[in-house]
């Protein structure tokens, strides 16, 4: 018995041990571990921090942050760090064991020591997916109405991109408009993230609604409307992207609220100096430069006798000159006042075979439809969205396990 019980106590003594030594440090203000330790430093990079700095503060081995800068090199460069960007150091008797810097939102550089030395690999973060139901009703512009953070902005900008060849976001909404979004929530940990890929939405302009409805095949994803036909067009409906505009103003500051008008051959936006001008089609510069009343003008030439005209720019965009294709959506200047103009607008105008037509009242064949074989998969999944975007109220939040 007291053999046994000798046995027993050795047992137990050795298991506090190791529990001691392998104890975890949760916070990033903790010094170097002491000898026989295994531990974690955890913080996140501070404003104008860099990793030269958190060695330095906790006292860790400078050879190390040199072989790790070596070893993650070739995958992300030690030196390109953002602030508010977790990171976690593990080091036990032999020095640094290994170490994670979340890049973004999306991938992990996670670094280990191994036998040859330090091996480093781009991670991509699994998240656990849950399917959200939001509605809402707009008020003012569609930022302000979905909510303050970054999160609802990316939402936001997500929202106005699946539609943008139908609504110009920027001018044709109305208080009192609705949108209604299934889209994934991202979890870690069990904690909401971030959003993920809207699978279907809702929005109701002016009286009329228009649905989408996220759907893969031969490996590309698009959009789809009630029919499988594809939301993209050959025109997007309007130059001034939404996009570009929101996501450059603060998030604590509402987006400015842009008017048209229509003088006489074409549609002027009024916005703020600066705010760039996105080619609204793919096609090529005929002209750019300076012509008359117009000011700083670009012209584009599209596919079947379409031309559009971007006057009084400020300046124009990166490489924008003569013969140089562009793509829909490409910054082709900067709103300005320069030529005939009282102050910043964009002169926007369209022509069909050199005559000018209302921009407002141009309608373009939409994009390539769902192919047969795969339009009963397709009303299968169209059938399950329609019914969660038809439980949505325009007011409410709800959360569903995907």
């Amino acid at each position: 018995m007291k053999k046994a019980f000798t046995a027993a106590c050795i047992i137990l003594i050795a298991v506090w041990v190791m529990r001691v030594n392998f104890s975890v440090i949760e916070t990033g203000e903790q010094p170097a571990p002491e000898q026989g330790a295994y531990k974690e430093v955890v913080g996140t990079i501070g404003r104008g921090e860099t990793f030269f700095d958190i060695f330095k503060k906790w006292k860790l081995d400078m050879v190390d942050l040199f072989a790790l800068r070596e070893a993650s090199a070739g995958i992300h460069r030690l030196r390109e760090v953002r602030p508010g960007q977790p990171y976690k150091i593990v080091l036990d008797d032999n020095g640094l064991r290994s170490f994670d810097y979340w890049i973004d939102d999306d991938s992990i550089l996670s670094i280990n020591r191994e036998e040859g030395g330090f091996c480093a690999a781009r991670k991509t973060i699994d998240y656990e997916k849950r399917l959200q139901h939001l509605g809402g009703v707009i008020a003012d512009n569609l930022v302000a109405s979905m909510g303050q953070g970054r999160d609802n902005l990316m939402l936001a900008l997500q929202l106005s991109d699946i539609f943008a060849w139908d609504i110009d976001f920027t001018s044709d909404l109305r208080n009192g408009d609705t949108f209604k979004i299934v889209v994934e929530g991202l979890y870690l940990d069990g904690e909401f993230r971030k959003y993920g890929n809207i699978l279907s939405a809702e929005f109701s302009n002016d009286g009329e609604s228009c649905r989408a409805y996220r759907f893969e095949h031969n490996g590309k994803i698009d959009y789809y409307d009630d029919e499988g036909k594809s939301l993209r067009r050959a025109f997007l409906k309007a130059p001034l992207s939404f996009r570009r505009i929101s996501s450059g103003f603060s998030l604590g500051r509402s987006h400015p609220v842009l008017k048209i008008y229509r003088p006489h051959h074409g549609l002027d936006y009024a916005a703020p100096a600066g705010t760039p001008v996105s080619a609204i089609g793919d096609g090529a510069v005929v002209f750019a430069g300076k012509k008359g009343q117009y000011g700083n003008l670009v012209i584009i030439r599209h596919p079947n006798g379409y031309k559009t005209y971007y006057g009084h720019l400020s300046r124009f965009g990166s490489g924008i000159k003569s013969r140089i294709k562009v793509k829909q959506g490409q910054a082709i200047g900067y709103v300005g006042s320069t030529g005939l103009a009282t102050g910043p607008h964009l002169h926007y105008e369209i022509r069909v075979n050199n005559r000018p037509v209302n921009p407002v009242a141009v309608k373009t064949l939409k994009g390539s439809a769902i192919p047969k074989k795969l339009m009963a998969e397709f009303r299968g999944f169209k059938k399950q969205m329609y019914g969660r975007l038809a439980s949505i109220m325009p007011t409410t939040m709800v959360f569903a396990k995907k």
